[in-house]
């Protein structure tokens, strides 16, 4: 069980994967949000259960419906929540497997009877990583295996212009409460603009359908010649793009890890949170991490000073990323595949 995030999902279907590699003929079943299922759901060898949240009550309704009649060895609940906490009176499994108790979230030790082993300074790829340790999996090669249905290949391999390298950008994050991860316009648009110019790169702007991804679309397109899809795509249709790409550039947000998923590097734009916590697991190298200098500027601290995981809430805090510091990462990524 994990609902959500984009992220976060991308990390459990890894996951799977592994538990897949160790047992082939294991029959996996995966509760699941709506939105990331519209990215998920056409893996074969899942059966997906999709809780719709919107739906309210009945969400948990329709959850007790599809798993009638059924019993499982083991849960494995990698979502801690309330409202994911409440779907676990719901698995039918003699093991409702949870997070230690330091990071059972919502109190969901209560609704847990196993749990796997507390850990401290783990990547969130890591700590899910631990639920099919606990098990009994061995570790394998990390794979992920999202397939990319042909007409939506089709449409990213329209943008794919002959002799020029393709790199996706998606500056903003989720719009939640103090959720400060989006960096300047202007910065973007210096770095599209050297993009074209030292790389010879077509640049492909993405996002969703709110009025801020909107504004940062119309800006930078016409800032540049960068090609403005902010609104225009959908999620299977995104991720065609992103294993197109050569790249993606992005802030803590569902893009770097659905490149990561998808195998293309990304130049991660970290301030307010962890990198080492939530960063493009693959992409460290390219990685940008201003999550100290925040941790100092903001909470007069030092990073071992405060809590795994701590955020930085401050408007101000992605202005701590350099445009030198971006230009530096994109020509370290270009120079490395040249040679």
């Amino acid at each position: 069980m994990r609902l959500s995030a984009i992220g976060d999902t991308c990390h459990a279907l890894a996951v799977i994967r592994r538990l897949q590699d160790n047992w082939p003929d294991a029959h996996i079943t995966w509760i699941i949000g709506k939105t990331e299922a519209s990215l998920m759901a056409d893996i074969p060898d899942i059966r997906f259960v999709i809780f719709d949240k919107a739906r309210g009550r009945a969400a948990y309704r329709d959850v007790r419906n599809a798993l009638r009649g059924q019993r499982f060895d083991v849960a494995l609940c990698m979502h801690a929540s309330l409202r994911a906490n409440l779907l676990i009176r719901s698995l039918p499994a003699d093991i409702r497997l949870g997070f230690d108790r330091a990071r059972a979230k919502d109190l969901q030790w209560l609704f847990t009877n196993r749990r796997i082993d507390a850990a401290q300074g783990e990547h969130a790829m890591e700590a899910m990583m631990a639920f099919a340790t606990a098990i009994g999996a061995d570790s394998k090669a990390l794979r992920w295996d999202i397939p990319i249905a042909a007409a939506d290949q089709s449409f990213a391999d329209g943008y794919r212009a002959p002799g020029k390298r393709l790199v996706v950008i998606s500056a903003c994050s989720s719009q939640r409460a103090r959720n400060y991860r989006d960096w300047r316009i202007e910065n973007y648009a210096a770095v599209i603009s050297h993009l074209e110019s030292e790389h010879d790169a077509r640049v492909l702007l993405t996002g969703g359908p709110t009025a801020k991804e909107k504004d940062y679309g119309a800006a930078l397109s016409e800032a540049s010649r960068a090609d403005n899809l902010v609104g225009q795509s959908t999620l299977q249709q995104l991720a065609a793009l992103i294993r197109t790409a050569d790249l993606v550039i992005c802030p803590d947000s569902g893009p770097a890890h659905m490149a990561t998923a998808l195998g293309t590097p990304v130049i991660g734009l970290y301030a307010t949170s962890n990198p080492d916590r939530t960063g493009p697991y693959n992409s460290r190298k390219y990685t940008i991490n201003r999550y100290p200098d925040a941790i100092r500027t903001y909470l007069g601290k030092n990073v071992d000073a405060v809590h795994w995981g701590q955020r930085v809430r401050h408007p101000d805090a992605m202005d701590l990323i350099q445009l030198s510091d971006v230009i530096e990462k994109v020509d370290l990524f270009f120079d490395d595949r040249a040679n």
